[in-house]
């Protein structure tokens, strides 16, 4: 997959330093990335509430190597709850459970996760815990369901090209707390994950019409392509639960305002921070268009 072949190259020192280290590439980064600090974030959540969006901000970072640097992710994160409900914005918090220790000391990684659960009730708002490497989807299942039991205000994302993901989906749904259906970032072998578009996208469809169809959970769809949009919306046409699509700060904004208008809720996803190469890399191996978008800037069009 063409996916594949970019994270590969984007793994390269060569290319991040291209990406990093010249002004085009960061003025592609800024597209996608709200800022390097929690006020760059609090002002684009901001102008985002005005426009009728919630937000999902997320401090970026992922596979921290030391526990010290987990306690600081994890203040971030707190620091981020307290901006929120200083300023009401409309807007929960993004954690990747590798930024919080997982991997290292799953029960820190828990710990952290507790903290901002805490947090997030206080601030009247959730946390979404986000789906990483399918080396990972075990473990994150675990600590989530461990904290969702005690809090109750977590999500979760899913990625449709995992096909363990139906199973998944059914113990999740058991848990309550809204569900976050994306297709997935990363490369994963063929063993564990649909190599094809096509078999993605129905993998999509079929766990979009489960979820859109269950009781007790929040569906938040997660997609850019107009297919699986109007897939959703037909599944939604009997739906009287709350449910809600998601997007990318910076991806497909004219269709992100479009579907406020027709009266759909939608929340962004805003990351911010200055660990923002993973990210940005896995955002442009997802479409083509961010792709020539990256070009074209390098090209100084």
């Amino acid at each position: 997959m063409m996916r594949s072949a970019f994270l590969a190259v984007a793994g390269h020192r060569y290319t991040k330093r291209l990406i990093t280290e010249t002004a085009a590439g960061r003025a592609v980064a800024d597209r996608f990335i709200a800022g390097d600090g929690l006020d760059d974030a609090v002002s684009t959540a901001r102008q985002l509430n005005e426009q009728g969006m919630s937000v999902s901000l997320d401090h970026l970072g992922e596979h921290v190597t030391h526990i010290d640097e987990a306690t600081t992710a994890t203040k971030s994160y707190l620091a981020c709850l307290e901006a929120i409900a200083d300023e009401g914005l409309d807007a929960n918090i993004s954690v990747k459970l590798t930024q919080l220790g997982m991997g290292m000391d799953d029960d820190v990684a828990a710990g952290n996760l507790d903290q901002l659960a805490s947090a997030a009730v206080a601030a009247g708002t959730s946390v979404t815990v986000d789906m990483e490497e399918s080396t990972y989807t075990t473990a994150t299942i675990d600590l989530y369901e461990r904290v969702q039991a005690v809090h109750g205000n977590l999500g979760i994302a899913v990625q449709t090209y995992l096909t363990r993901t139906t199973a998944d989906l059914d113990r999740l749904m058991a848990l309550g707390g809204h569900i976050r259906l994306c297709k997935g970032a990363y490369a994963e072998p063929a063993d564990v994950a649909y190599q094809t578009s096509d078999d993605v996208n129905r993998s999509f469809d079929r766990l979009a019409a489960t979820l859109m169809s269950a009781d007790g959970v929040t569906p938040a769809i997660a997609t850019h392509d107009d297919a699986r949009i109007a897939a959703v919306l037909d599944h939604a046409s009997d739906r009287t639960a709350p449910w809600e699509f998601q997007m990318l700060y910076g991806v497909r904004r004219d269709r992100q305002r479009a579907l406020v208008a027709q009266g759909h809720a939608m929340r962004i996803y805003v990351p911010y921070g200055d660990a923002w190469y993973p990210y940005f890399s896995r955002r442009l191996a997802e479409r083509p268009a961010n792709l020539t978008f990256f070009a074209r800037a390098l090209a100084g069009g």
